[in-house]
């Protein structure tokens, strides 16, 4: 079939198979430039089929010649109906991992559920015995807990009082106004059940107790914080207090581990387009923004570079992993940098739909999004007969 990108809002409904192994192997040969690290060898990653989950799988297994076994929810395709972009994702990344000689499996399924856990658990069993490495990288708008059963769904919504400030229509290029209503105590709480730390400390105590977890092992967690213009709507709101939330388990876990010399950390990232991001009323208007000012004083990172960066100058240089006061490790230090914010503030001020194109890279931002999903590839035919029936090896 010719698949062409079918909009509904901040959202794709279809994905191109070559697109997305397109983008799997453009990711691959950049960790491959930078030559190997010396990480860990046997790595799981929950959530391991896009963004930050993808690049750190793919920088695992082909920077440091590590076993992984991903852990997704992703829809495989149907007959004239094209399956989720992380599917083809995980289907070109185990293909390039087998040709390579590496070990890869994946499981696909809810990574909240207990049978998914176990799932895991008696793969690491069975397969690599325990695991160095694990990274948690869910982005999940929904959970079902499995101790109550009961739904819950995170909110974006401010805390405290409306928060009215300026977005944009990353299709369209209108800037506009948005008015967000203030968050109930259910919108937090829920938020905070969804987004926070407790299944990360689950999927930690059960596989400590079931003895998958090496000596030494680390986890990490990703975060963010952003700048001041994002914070009412972000981190002093209801996903700031699901990310305070992860952010002191990542203590709880570092005690829990300690008798096997384990420690966890969270890893505060930079803002980049990934499908969650998009859904955030005034993110895309300030990543087309910071993007225009970080290219231009070439220190723009896309996942796999923030990824590579973490990995490299962080989590393996032989020395002590560098944290800030509240214990985080810091890869948002570029996008942070007190001249680019300054300069994301002043433009800010000027930001309409007449002045974006010139002050911001909108452009940029489209291809980045059209990336999530496959498509705007160089190299790629997408008036070509594409084959949406792709299988993912490890999933029978």
């Amino acid at each position: 079939m010719i698949i062409e990108p079918r909009m509904r809002g901040f959202i794709c409904l279809t994905s191109h198979p070559k697109g997305c192994e397109q983008n799997v192997k453009n990711q691959i040969e950049y960790i491959k430039s930078k030559g190997p690290i010396p990480g860990a060898k046997k790595v799981l990653v929950i959530g391991a089929s896009t963004g930050f989950g993808l690049a750190s799988r793919i920088t695992s297994a082909f920077g440091s010649d590590a076993a992984t076994i991903g852990v997704f929810f992703e829809k495989p395709a149907a007959e004239g109906k094209t399956a989720s972009p992380g599917w083809y994702n995980s289907a070109a990344f185990e293909n390039e991992a087998h040709q390579a000689g590496l070990y890869a499996k994946s499981i696909n399924g809810d990574a909240f559920s207990k049978e998914v856990k176990q799932q895991t658990i008696d793969m690491i069993k069975a397969d690599l015995r325990q695991v160095d490495l694990v990274i948690y990288s869910l982005a999940s708008p929904v959970r079902m807990h499995p101790e109550t059963g009961v739904l819950h769904r995170s909110a974006l919504k401010p805390i405290g009082s409306s928060f009215t400030n300026k977005t944009v229509d990353f299709h369209t290029g209108i800037v506009t106004q948005v008015s967000i209503d203030p968050a109930n105590q259910e919108d937090i709480d829920n938020t905070v059940v969804v987004m926070g730390g407790e299944d990360w400390s689950m999927w930690i105590e059960d596989m400590k107790a079931a003895n998958v977890l090496a000596p030494g092992a680390t986890t990490i967690a990703y975060s963010y914080i952003g700048p001041s213009v994002t914070e009412a709507v972000y981190r002093k709101g209801t996903i700031g207090r699901a990310k305070d939330h992860l952010e002191a388990t990542a203590f709880t876990i570092s005690d829990s581990l300690a008798t096997i010399g384990g420690k966890a950390y969270v890893s505060v990232n930079k803002a980049l387009v990934t499908q969650a991001s998009s859904a955030i009323p005034v993110i895309p208007l300030y990543i087309s923004l910071l993007y225009k000012i970080m290219k231009a004083e070439g220190i723009h990172e896309g996942c796999i570079e923030q990824i590579q960066r973490l990995f490299s100058e962080r989590l393996y240089t032989g020395a002590a992993i560098p944290t800030d006061e509240k214990g985080r490790i810091r890869i948002d230090d570029w996008e942070m940098r007190a001249d680019v914010q300054e300069q994301v503030a002043h433009l800010w001020q000027q930001a309409s739909t007449e002045s974006l194109p010139e002050i911001g890279d909108l452009a940029g931002y489209k291809h980045d999004f059209l990336n999530l999903f496959g498509f705007d590839f160089k190299g790629v035919d997408y008036l070509a007969d594409a084959d949406e029936m792709v299988a993912v090896s490890s999933i029978k």
